[in-house]
């Protein structure tokens, strides 16, 4: 029997709020549960749109309610904001939300708080008041932790405002032609055929195809015959900026899930790429992306930060190093983030880059390129990291990267290359290009 999809975004928002756990884990197996692909659709937007305006579907409640729920109604907590969601943000008919979330509340054995919830839901459809959030606090105005807020206002004064309202916004669908298998004039080609209305706004990334509205990537032409990936066109920037060639090794320090390093063999297949990651679990997608695609690296479950247990002494040509971060870029992409990333997770996390960063320093070879790249808006894992950097290793230099009519940077003078979520139509990324001095031929 097929589950009730307002039970299980309940179900899926308390797996995330109260258990910690990420929607890109536990939404997945929730639509399993689920035989309609428009269920599962909804299901998704319940679930993205709840996790979007937590506080705020928080304040509302605490107006109408002594208390809210918790032990083992808990879970009928977060089906009361599944309600109060759908009636205030979607285009469910009012009686047609209330009537499936109190049915819903008898399948998650909340029979005896269908009153309370048939009350609660029935007040936020009469009093629209509810939703004037202007004498709010800040949190509650745009629906972000204060520890966060707080930090986008001393990195961006000017902007934080923009960052915030951008991480509201659905995620736009990019994908990335593999000119290995189809050229994009193609590949454009077939889209237009199926009459799917694309965009390629990014002069600087031929392959970057921005479709209009987001579909089912697995209906596209070309899925299993690996044509394209879907990417984010900040991302796609890293391939751009390494620009690897045919005779360089590469390394590819931190790969899953393998966008990165199935865009580097498009541009470079003949190039030696090993790809690392430190779960064994994660690598399994990359394996899979790299067969979907016609690719193959050498995939190694490894640490970066620790390369004495992987090492064979050869030197690298070209590294990528897009390291565990905060993920406060991609806000807008995965919106649970802002309630997972807690403000004493970032001291280590840059503690962790300093460390790989470092370590894969010396597999450089004199010469090559490191190109840093995180999905973080901060400073302290970006500009501030390659500062000091730069500082503590003097055969380490900082190459352009933005392209040279950006102005995407709202760092003027800090290293590197800083892009905001939102900015033509891209996630927040952050990259900085380094090269190792060459060797000095007199030494010795």
């Amino acid at each position: 029997m097929s589950r009730d999809c307002r039970a299980l975004a309940a179900q899926c928002c308390y797996q995330v709020i109260d258990q910690g756990r990420s929607l890109s884990d536990v939404l997945p197996k929730a639509q399993l549960q689920l035989t309609n692909s428009l269920d599962k659709a909804l299901l998704q937007e319940i679930c993205y749109g709840v996790m979007r305006t937590l506080p705020q579907l928080e304040h509302v409640c605490a107006r109408l309610m002594q208390k809210p729920l918790v032990k083992n109604f808990r879970v009928l907590q977060f089906l009361i904001y599944v309600g109060v969601y759908q009636l205030h943000f979607m285009r469910v008919p009012d009686h047609a939300a209330i009537n499936a979330t109190v049915d819903a509340a008898r399948e998650l054995k909340g029979q005896s708080l269908t009153r309370l919830i048939n009350g609660v839901l029935r007040n936020v459809q009469r009093q629209p008041e509810l939703f004037d959030f202007s004498q709010a606090g800040l949190a509650i105005q745009f629906c972000h932790p204060g520890w966060l807020i707080s930090s986008l206002q001393t990195a961006y004064p000017d902007s934080w405002q923009s960052i915030l309202n951008a991480n509201q916004q659905k995620a736009p669908l990019w994908l990335r032609v593999n000119n290995q298998q189809i050229t994009t004039e193609q590949f454009c080609a077939a889209l237009a055929d199926e009459q799917i209305a694309y965009s390629q706004p990014l002069a600087e990334l031929p392959s970057a195809i921005l479709l209009d509205s987001p579909t089912d990537v697995i209906s596209l032409p070309g899925y299993q015959q690996g044509w394209f990936s879907v990417q984010d066109a900040a991302a796609q920037y890293a391939g751009w900026l390494l620009a690897p060639e045919a005779d360089h090794r590469l390394l590819d320090a931190c790969c899953a899930p393998g966008g990165k390093t199935s865009h580097l063999l498009e541009l470079a297949p003949a190039a030696k790429l090993t790809a690392l990651d430190k779960d064994p679990a994660r690598l399994v997608r990359v394996r899979e992306n790299l067969q979907r695609l016609n690719l193959s690296a050498e995939v190694r479950a490894a640490d970066a930060a620790d390369p004495d247990s992987w090492w064979d002494g050869l030197p690298f040509d070209r590294i990528l190093l897009d390291v565990p971060c905060s993920a406060t870029g991609v806000i807008r992409r995965h919106p649970d983030i802002r309630w997972l990333r807690k403000k004493s997770d970032i001291a280590p996390l840059v503690q962790l880059q300093q460390q790989i960063l470092q370590q894969c320093w010396r597999l450089l070879a004199p010469g090559g390129k490191l190109l840093y790249a995180t999905c973080s808006v901060l400073p302290a894992e970006n500009q501030q990291q390659i500062s000091q950097f730069l500082s503590n290793n003097a055969d380490a230099a900082l190459l352009p990267t933005a392209p040279p009519d950006s102005n995407d940077t709202d760092s003027t003078g800090q290293p590197g290359w800083q892009l905001l979520p939102g900015q033509l139509n891209r996630d927040g990324f952050y990259y900085a290009l380094l090269q190792k001095a060459p060797q000095d031929n007199h030494a010795g």
